[in-house]
């Protein structure tokens, strides 16, 4: 089958970028010591969840129960749930999933540690733990110092469970210029400050795990940090070029889109809107900015989405498209393009050499 064939819109991941990204990564923690859990969120797959293992990754992270679950089928023997648990329906399905494989669960309050605590008891397994910190985002996570602190001394005192260190995502770090590389300075020292506290406290914290793809390659600068939890650098997306993080060719995954109006001077109506594409906004742009790159047409502008359309202006591309006309659109955030989609075509020169279903998929619970 070529990619011809393919009706659309559809998911590409061209094989040969996502390999490279997979090795690259790899790689990098192997260099600098690194453990490399990653971040199944982006491709949501046990088949690409294996290839990572197969490469060196110490286990695989997710961010739900239901991923969990899924994820199992990649056979890892380690996998954290980058998530507070709560609710006695979700951690009865964790701890099924813990007679499997070794969980640890990523959470920034007691009363997540307490029933965490009480569901291992029952099941009769042993939970690693990680209490996370805010280090800038301002979404999950106690403030480092005295809050982290107690909230690590709560968990250690807390039946069945082992406190494993700590977890942050430094997600407000989304680029690789001078902005971004002064918050790096300030998040290594954040760390150290914190590592500081643990010492004198008597704790220890034998996993600092943060990370990120816009920091990815950048993590061996962090004094203390010793794992690493990307997620996007398997396929990368237009996010990823903006931050400086990747070039456009180590962007693995497109969208195939169809041109199905031209009645409109200027502009063409192309297959998939926001049922295709994530509606995300390219980060640090104005109000012009796009929902993707037309990889055929670097001059048009994807900027606005119905469910079923996208509008993309070309009045700036110097030629006329036609009705028939297929084009490839990097998105903004793969991530949720990703959960958008029932199957992935991996191609390779033009030809389709695998299929694969999103395992992962509307895993919300």
């Amino acid at each position: 089958m070529r990619v011809a064939d393919i009706d659309t819109p559809a998911l590409l991941v061209d094989l040969e970028p996502m390999e490279r990204n997979l090795r690259r990564a790899a790689d990098y923690a192997g260099k600098h010591g690194l453990r490399l859990r990653p971040h199944t969120k982006t491709h949501k797959s046990p088949r690409i969840g294996r290839r990572q293992l197969e490469l060196g990754a110490a286990g695989l992270t997710v961010a739900k129960v239901g991923e969990a679950e899924v994820m199992l089928d990649a056979a890892p023997a380690d996998l954290l749930v980058a998530y507070p648990v709560i609710g006695r329906a979700k951690l009865e399905r964790l701890m099924t999933v813990a007679r499997r494989a070794r969980v640890t669960v990523a959470l920034d309050s007691m009363a997540a540690a307490q029933q965490l605590s009480e569901a291992a008891q029952a099941a009769g397994v042993q939970v690693g733990v990680l209490a996370e910190t805010d280090v800038g985002l301002g979404r999950v996570g106690v403030s480092p110092g005295a809050e982290l602190l107690d909230l690590a001394r709560g968990i250690e005192r807390l039946a069945s469970l082992s406190f494993e260190g700590i977890a942050f995502y430094p997600g407000h770090i989304k680029d690789n210029g001078a902005a971004g590389r002064e918050a790096l300075v300030a998040l290594g020292g954040l760390i150290q400050s914190i590592l500081g506290d643990f010492w004198r406290a008597g704790i220890q914290a034998r996993i600092v795990s943060g990370g990120s793809t816009p920091s990815l390659y950048h993590s061996h600068e962090l004094p203390g940090l010793n794992e690493i939890r990307p997620g996007t650098y398997v396929y990368n997306d237009w996010n990823t070029v903006a931050s400086g993080a990747c070039t456009p060719d180590e962007c693995a995954a497109t969208l195939l889109v169809t041109v199905v109006s031209t009645a409109r001077p200027g502009q063409i109506i192309v297959d998939g809107g926001s049922k295709t594409f994530s509606s995300d906004r390219l980060t640090g742009c104005g109000a012009e900015s796009t929902f993707g790159h037309v990889v055929e047409a670097p001059e048009a502008l994807f900027h606005k989405m119905n469910e079923e359309h996208g509008y993309v202006d070309v009045s700036e591309c110097g030629r006329k498209y036609e009705i028939g006309e297929r084009l490839r659109i990097i998105p903004n955030h793969i991530c949720v393009a990703v959960n958008l989609h029932a199957r992935v075509y991996g191609i390779r020169d033009g030809e389709v050499e695998e299929v694969w279903e999103v395992a992962g998929r509307g895993k919300l619970q």
